[in-house]
């Protein structure tokens, strides 16, 4: 079951997306392009991340990885109050009532491991955070290669000290959420091309570049930068198989900028500016996944009603590039373009 991303004859991931965006048939189609797909269990329980992991196993026989969100402690509940009394009214608005109780969210975090411990993928990747020594160890014994994501040197030297064999250097150009390991961190500006050699002047593990690549030029700069391989996400957003909405798809051409908002989720995450970021972001607490359960109802809303201007619209800083087709022909045409600088 052993990977190594020196072996894959497409040096790119397809990025783990949580939400929807990636589908059995995105990894599938990734693993067609030479490369290596991922699914994204975060939100998931284990039992559905379990049937995930089966449909992508009938569509491929290629190997792929699963990432899992790192349980974080609790958010500060005054905080989450005072934010849930400023988005009472833009509720009331909209006629949808936000929650009063939020309890504690592992995102099934102990069941998730102990289902790809007893049926194991060959990559599991972590976001947000390391899993314990011991989670760690018993992950490598089970025969998985372990990805951490990481956006700093430091987090980068935690990670090699659990013993992950890879490393996600995620630059502040990425769209979606920061992986920060705490959730108060503010994330870092540094940019993936300076991120990346100072990762590796900390580190000999194989990175894995992610963030703003959205063309040829971007992968080749980062391949020489010391990137093992590639990770595209925003780039896949419009692909044939991305479980996208049409909203969501039509955003990346129509809204011209991202921005670092809290708002949504209480966690950093970049996504196309629209008012309920102005609105919200300056306000809204570091406190996750309690924020991402508060706004929910709004999100839902939102997205019932293509709201551009109040939807949760994930994308990196290269959006404008992402193109339409099939995922396997989009990263045969990106691989030639970073081939050809």
């Amino acid at each position: 079951m052993a990977v190594r991303l020196d072996e894959l004859s497409v040096p790119v991931i397809g990025a783990p997306m949580a939400g929807g965006a990636s589908t059995p048939e995105l990894v599938a189609a990734v693993n067609r392009a030479g490369g290596l797909g991922f699914l994204a269990a975060g939100y998931r329980s284990a039992a559905a991340m379990a049937e995930q992991v089966a449909l992508v196993r009938e569509l491929t026989g290629g190997p792929f990885g699963v990432n899992l969100f790192v349980p974080a402690p609790p958010g500060d509940p005054a905080a989450v109050a005072a934010y849930r009394e400023r988005l009472r009214p833009e509720a009331e608005r909209w006629g949808v009532a936000l929650p009063e109780e939020i309890g504690p969210d592992r995102d099934d975090w102990e069941a998730k491991l102990a289902v790809l411990l007893a049926d194991p993928v060959p990559v599991v990747s972590y976001t947000f955070g390391l899993p314990t020594p011991q989670e760690a160890a018993a992950v490598r014994a089970a025969g998985s290669f372990q990805v951490g994501t990481v956006t700093t040197p430091a987090e980068a030297r935690a990670a090699e000290a659990v013993g992950m064999d890879a490393l996600c250097v995620q630059g502040p150009e990425a769209g979606g959420h920061r992986a920060t390991h705490r959730i108060g961190d503010e994330p870092g500006d540094v940019p993936l091309l300076e991120l990346l050699p100072a990762v590796r002047a900390v580190t000999a593990l194989p990175l894995i570049a992610a963030g703003g690549l959205g063309d040829g030029p971007a992968v080749a700069a980062a391949l020489r930068a010391g990137a093992a391989a590639v990770q595209l996400g925003t780039a896949l957003l419009r692909a044939d198989e991305a479980g996208t909405s049409a909203a969501h798809r039509a955003a990346l051409t129509e809204l011209p900028e991202t921005a670092v908002t809290r708002a949504f989720t209480g966690r950093p995450a970049r996504g196309l500016r629209n008012a309920f970021i102005d609105r919200h972001g300056p306000y809204a607490p570091p406190a996750y996944p309690e924020v991402h359960h508060l706004t929910q109802p709004l999100r839902a809303a939102a997205t019932r009603r293509a709201d551009l201007q109040s939807m949760h619209l994930w994308a990196g800083t290269a959006h404008h590039l992402a193109r339409t087709g099939p995922a396997a022909d989009l990263i045969a045409e990106l691989w030639a373009a970073a081939r050809a600088v």
